[in-house]
């Protein structure tokens, strides 16, 4: 079996020293789409050097995301082919605020394998720590098709029952067709998101947007529309990836507030609000 579930959990973690700067925050920022319009001050906090901070969700590619989705399916125990791999969802856990630069631990472990009958599930565990202590604690769910069924744990389930009433907020992003070729810049080199054979042996009729730019699109929308632009506010940030995205294409962002928290349903507008991102959730203070 290419998945030895006992394996993978009894490997060693992996350690390795990340760095990041103002150009990689920039960079990141500009590719989940910050800086239109260009001017806006509320924009140039994402953009502009002078005034940079950091969207949590930028946790998922510092040091060119390393280690991650791709480092994690190296790990003893795990061989997989990449065109069966699906990133199903991801949950982020801010100890404090992220620095506009930074250099770090990044110490990353499967954490759990889950048998869901015609697919596995690899919970991928980043811990980042710097000289003043832990930074942020990623879970990256990975999904591989073909690969269960041994009989194994199916794991928790992490679906929540769907909010009620309407919205508070309703707004849309609409993503640029180059959206994708500017986000892989940040470190997700994945040619399902740039090659269009490559798609189209995965199952895809083009490239798909990758599932973490839609995560820091709607994590955006969220700190810049409910949480007075405030990116210190964010404690936790978790989500289910429930469909795919393509470049050029308008996510519906649907957010209802409670008092330190908000559910988040986003769709995309084109297929009839098709669901993209669901069972998502912002803890804030």
């Amino acid at each position: 079996m290419p998945i030895d579930a006992a394996k993978a959990l009894a490997a060693e973690p992996r350690s390795g020293e990340i760095t990041w700067d103002r150009k990689d925050v920039q960079l990141y920022h500009l590719g989940i789409g910050a800086g239109i319009p260009a001017t806006d001050p509320d924009e140039l906090r994402y953009t502009l050097e002078s005034r940079l901070h950091v969207l949590p969700s930028f946790a998922t590619v510092a040091g060119n995301g390393s280690p991650g989705v791709i480092s994690g399916l190296s790990m003893p125990g795990v061989d997989v082919d990449l065109a069966c791999v699906l990133h199903g969802g991801q949950s982020l856990t801010l100890h404090r605020p992220i620095p506009v630069e930074g250099t770090a631990t990044a110490t990353g472990r499967i954490a759990a394998v889950h048998d869901k009958g015609k697919a596995a599930v690899l919970v991928m565990r980043t811990e980042v720590a710097d000289a003043d202590g832990p930074l942020w604690t990623n879970d990256a769910q990975i999904f591989v098709r073909g690969e269960g069924g041994w009989g194994g744990d199916r794991g928790p389930s992490v679906r929540l029952d769907p909010p009620t009433g309407d919205p508070d907020r309703t707004v849309e992003r609409p993503i640029r067709e180059d959206q994708a070729l500017l986000y892989r810049l940040s470190g997700d080199w994945n040619p399902l998101h740039a090659d269009p054979d490559f798609a189209k042996t995965a199952g895809f009729e083009r490239p798909i947007l990758h599932g973490l730019c839609t995560y820091g699109m709607t994590l955006k929308a969220v700190v810049d529309t409910l949480l007075g632009g405030d990116v210190t506010r964010v404690r936790s940030y978790a989500t289910r990836f429930a469909g795919v995205v393509f470049p050029g294409e308008t996510l519906r962002i649907r957010m209802w507030r409670a008092p330190e928290s908000v559910r988040v349903a986003v769709s995309a507008v084109e297929r009839d609000d098709a669901p993209v991102l669901a069972d998502t959730f912002v803890e804030h203070s």
